[in-house]
């Protein structure tokens, strides 16, 4: 879990915004993305946080991997970033909580991490203001130094980390970062979070790992650890008490905070679910058993009960071809029902025992109002709802000794294209730009980069542009438009339109990258004095080892 990406080379893919600002147009060509994120002739997706996987098709997340398409909660959010208005920022998970705390003056968090391997660079941009966005909105920020990810996954020395790390948090700092209201730290000086790693280790399994992150014998014991400092780092800003926390990173992180979501349910003492009856019912199995007891009527059965038995014979009745089930899910479900016998069909809320001591199942069944049933391993309320019942499990989960974690949330922007079309890599420097490069160098890759302009101006001027193929127009609508909207319209507009030429646009966008760095670099400089007084070890305890 590490900011734009974790990887040496902070690469970028093809696509663009495909929609570059709210109320823009798109020009249908064949290689632009589709409003929904796809592009077509896309390869299979495949989430690598080490490695070069590359997102050609951002729709294949929304199937293939759960992540939840962002302009559907994007009215949910206060004030929301240019990032999020213009696409940028293009999927979720389960980000609604966090909106919903921001709407409210409500506790939140944001935290996300960077791997000091190369010089921060404009990719990395995003993920600054990412943070720095949700500080300004009232959340709580972290952001930290994944030196032990660096060192064990890059091979990284302490020496190299620590000058990487420096300019990470300058830059930070320099653009909005307040770290009074915010926290600094690095993750192998940071002993809350090596202790909570721990706690988390004890919950995963190498076979997890193979399966999630592709281990095998070969790989080093520190690099799985790393892995679960990650999660560590992920719900660090629970520990204090559980808020609704977002990780704002590039979609091949993504295995991360699924991983993350998993251990932070793990932790947890209760499993809050719905059921019908004392025994257990799989999701599929409680989805059928629920349909029956809203279609059947209580009053037509003896003493106005619905029974097990009386839903077991009401599907035995009901033609085949009338039941969306698997045959082995009716069948196991037929059991159970037939096995419960007259026992009722109710509605209740059920509080599971995962790993609670025996004062916390007491208390839960203490806190408890109203009717409800108490079995050896889990307690069945009959009083209160799904909602009320995760925040009270959660609440005598916490006056007992355990973390009560919510599942953190996420969001995914696009990753920058390079300039030399391709991917952005630091090992090509023609294809990013860094926030230490000279104005004049910056000027000058943003002038040599390829557009998406057509062969001639004539074709321009007939045809339009291809601002969505265009690393140059990328540039106006990820950082160099800022907060104007409407400026980064007119030139999309302007391109597709055909009356804005590549030299003129190039020389535009050239123009205020200068001025970008210029006004970024001597901010830098007057935030020196605010890191050396932050609350982060900036030189690595750690020996220097050849």
């Amino acid at each position: 879990m590490t900011g734009d990406d974790s990887r040496e080379e902070p690469e970028s893919t093809e696509p663009r915004t495909g929609q570059p600002v709210a109320g823009g147009g798109e020009r249908s060509v064949s290689s632009a993305l589709r409003p929904d994120g796809g592009a077509a002739g896309a390869d299979d997706v495949a989430l690598d946080p080490w490695g070069s996987s590359a997102v050609s098709d951002y729709r294949k997340l929304f199937d293939e991997f759960g992540i939840e398409r962002f302009d559907e909660v994007l009215e949910e959010v206060p004030n929301p970033h240019y990032l999020m208005r213009r696409g940028v920022i293009f999927g979720h998970r389960d980000y609604r909580p966090v909106a919903e705390a921001l709407r409210n003056g409500e506790d939140a968090a944001v935290l996300s991490g960077f791997m000091p391997t190369g010089d921060p660079h404009i990719g990395h941009k995003l993920v600054f203001d990412e943070i720095i966005w949700h500080q300004q909105q009232g959340a709580d920020a972290y952001a930290l130094i994944a030196d032990l990810e660096a060192n064990s996954a890059r091979g990284m020395s302490w020496d190299e980390i620590d000058e990487h790390a420096r300019n990470y948090l300058l830059s930070l700092l320099a653009l909005g970062f307040d770290p009074e209201e915010g926290e600094l730290y690095r993750q192998s000086t940071n002993r809350e979070v090596q202790d909570l790693a721990f706690d988390l280790g004890a919950e995963a399994n190498f076979s997890e790992f193979q399966a999630i992150y592709g281990f095998d014998g070969e790989t080093d014991v520190s690099h799985m650890q790393s892995v679960v400092t990650q999660m560590a780092d992920i719900l660090y800003p629970q520990l204090e008490e559980p808020k609704p926390t977002v990780i704002p990173v590039g979609p091949d992180q993504d295995p991360h905070v699924r991983l993350a979501r998993d251990l932070a349910e793990r932790t947890r003492f209760f499993k809050v679910s719905e059921a019908y009856a004392s025994f257990e019912l799989d999701p599929e199995e409680r989805a059928v058993v629920a349909d029956y007891y809203e279609r059947l009527d209580p009053a037509e059965f003896d003493d106005d009960s619905l029974r097990c038995v009386h839903v077991a014979e009401a599907i035995e009745e009901t033609p085949l071809e009338d039941l969306d089930v698997a045959a082995d899910t009716l069948s196991s479900v037929l059991t159970k029902l037939e096995e419960g016998g007259m026992e009722p069909v109710r509605p209740r809320t059920r509080f599971s025992d995962r790993r609670a001591t025996e004062a916390a199942f007491d208390a839960l069944i203490d806190a408890i109002d109203g009717e409800k049933r108490v079995y050896e391993s889990h307690v069945d309320a009959f009083e209160i709802d799904r909602a009320e019942a995760e925040e009270l499990a959660r609440q005598v989960e916490v006056d007992n000794g355990g973390y009560g974690f919510r599942p953190p949330s996420s969001i995914y922007h696009r990753f920058m294209t390079g300039l030399t079309g391709g991917k952005m890599s630091s090992s090509v420097p023609a294809s990013h730009i860094s926030l230490l490069d000279d104005p004049e160098d910056g000027y000058s890759k943003v002038k040599s980069a390829t557009t998406g302009g057509r062969e001639t101006a004539e074709e321009q001027r007939e045809l339009g542009g291809r601002a969505d193929e265009c690393p140059v127009y990328e540039l106006y609508a990820y950082l160099l438009s800022g907060d104007d909207d409407e400026f980064a319209k007119r030139v999309y507009d302007e391109c597709v339109g055909g009356e804005r030429l590549c030299g003129d646009c190039k020389e535009q966008a050239a123009q205020l990258m200068k001025e970008f760095l210029e006004e970024h670099q001597e901010k830098r400089e007057e935030v020196e004095e605010l890191l050396e007084e932050a609350d982060i070890e900036l030189e690595s305890p750690r020996k220097r080892t050849a």
